[in-house]
C-alpha cells in the first residue's frame, strides 16, 4: 500500500469481507478499538461490542449467506467512506419478522475513522425501510 489512505481502505475491506461476510469473529477484535464509538444511533456511546452483537446475533443469523459488495471507497486523512450493499437470503428472524426466503439488497454508507489500524469511530446509514419493504408479504 502506498499511503495511509490505501492502508485504511484495505482495513475497511477486510472488516467487511472477513467479519461481516465471512463470519471470522477474531477479525472484529483485531480491527475494532476498545474505545470504539458508534455515532449511528441516537446517542454516541463508547460500546465497542454493539456492532459485534448486531452482526453476530441479529444480522448474520437472519441472513447467513450475506455477501458484502463494495461499490465505492473514498479516503481522506484517517477517514474512509464506503458505499456498499449487503446481499443475501432472509432465512432467520429479523427485527420480529420470521425468515421469508426472500433475497435482499440492503444499501449502506459507512464512514469509519481509524487510528493505528483500528476502527475508532463510525457513522452509518442503512436503508432499513427499503430492506423491510423487500421482506414484507406481497
Amino acid at each position: 500500500m502506498s499511503s495511509l489512505q490505501d492502508t485504511n481502505k484495505a482495513i475497511v475491506r477486510k472488516f467487511n469481507k472477513e467479519f461481516i461476510e465471512g463470519g471470522n469473529l477474531s477479525v472484529y477484535d483485531e480491527l475494532v478499538s476498545s474505545t470504539f464509538v458508534d455515532h449511528s444511533g441516537h446517542d454516541a456511546v463508547p460500546n465497542p461490542r454493539a456492532a459485534y452483537f448486531f452482526i453476530t446475533q441479529v444480522f448474520r443469523p437472519a441472513f447467513p449467506d450475506v455477501k458484502v459488495i463494495i461499490h465505492d471507497q473514498f479516503a481522506e486523512g484517517d477517514t474512509v467512506v464506503t458505499r456498499k450493499s449487503y446481499q443475501g437470503t432472509h432465512k432467520g428472524p429479523f427485527l420480529g419478522m420470521p425468515g421469508t426466503g426472500k433475497s435482499i439488497n440492503l444499501a449502506v454508507i459507512d464512514i469509519i475513522k481509524l487510528r493505528d489500524g483500528q476502527y475508532v469511530e463510525h457513522w452509518g446509514s442503512a436503508d432499513m425501510f427499503g430492506l423491510m419493504q423487500q421482506l414484507k408479504p406481497q
